[in-house]
């Protein structure tokens, strides 16, 4: 079968697959030509909506979770606002908790990391697949946070909105505009080939590895920012658009550009 993105139903899930697809455009396959079909699908399960490459021994897909795993780990022992993602978006200056715009959320990790630190989130994605992933993971995550105060309080500062950057940014009046700007445009293509996360490789296939328009997004977001735009890229990393930042926070993979436009209140 050709190689094109395809929604997959297991046994019981027929009729939200069914509603992905028509909701989508995507072509929905039946299950028993799961085995024989090569390529990427949007599998709906008991677990949600994942991404996965199907194929010879295909691994397992890959899920928005706000509840377990890693994210769970790091909101619990992750270093809470001494952590240089906090520092870059000035959350622990005198109390300061901004109202953010993650305008390149993916599956909102860092959004989630953010609100879990008292930052007000607005995730903003524009790939069609990916806000359906990042969608599935809040609304799961909302409806097992019922018995978990606290990670409902973070998810009642974390909000999803499938757009364009410059669509959504064009309908805030001047009162809705947010205090920081988050960018996390996709990482480009490292120079040596080594082993690239799962995860990763499915979205460089869905999504390619960098947008054509990402340098764009910076003077959009220093446009609209009230007090700074911070930018994560790799630590080695050309910066965005060609601008220096204000200052940089360098960790040993990943690096917080900081572009200021006036002091935190």
């Amino acid at each position: 079968m050709t190689e094109q993105l395809v929604i997959l139903a297991r046994p019981g899930f027929e009729q939200r697959a069914g509603l992905l697809s028509g909701e989508l455009g995507i072509a929905q396959i039946d299950q028993n030509l799961a085995d024989r079909y090569v390529g990427l699908a949007l599998v709906v399960d008991r677990d949600g909506v994942g991404l996965q490459l199907l194929g010879p021994k295909p691994p397992g897909p890959v899920y928005c979770d706000f509840v377990g795993g890693s994210i769970r780990h790091r909101r619990l022992y992750g270093g809470g606002k001494g952590q240089d993602i906090a520092k870059a978006v000035g959350l622990g200056h005198k109390g300061f908790r901004p109202r953010l715009l993650d305008l390149t959320a993916g599956l909102g990790r860092d959004s989630f990391v953010l609100a879990s630190l008292g930052a007000v989130v607005v995730m903003v994605e524009r790939h069609p697949v990916v806000f359906t992933l990042l969608a599935d993971g809040l609304e799961r995550a909302r409806e097992q946070a019922l018995a978990e105060p606290e990670l409902q309080s973070i998810l009642e500062r974390l909000k999803a909105v499938g757009s364009s950057a410059a669509d959504y940014l064009s309908c805030l009046e001047a009162s809705q505009l947010p205090d920081v700007i988050y960018l996390d445009p996709m990482f480009p293509p490292r120079e040596k080939s080594g082993k690239v996360k799962k995860e990763m490789q499915l979205f460089h296939q869905l999504v390619g590895t960098e947008a054509d328009d990402a340098d764009s997004l910076l003077p959009l977001a220093l446009a609209h920012a009230r007090y700074r735009v911070v930018v994560k890229r790799p630590a080695h990393a050309p910066h965005l658009d060609g601008r220096e930042p204000g200052y940089s926070l360098k960790g040993k993979s990943t690096r917080f550009d900081v572009y200021t436009l006036k002091k935190l209140p």
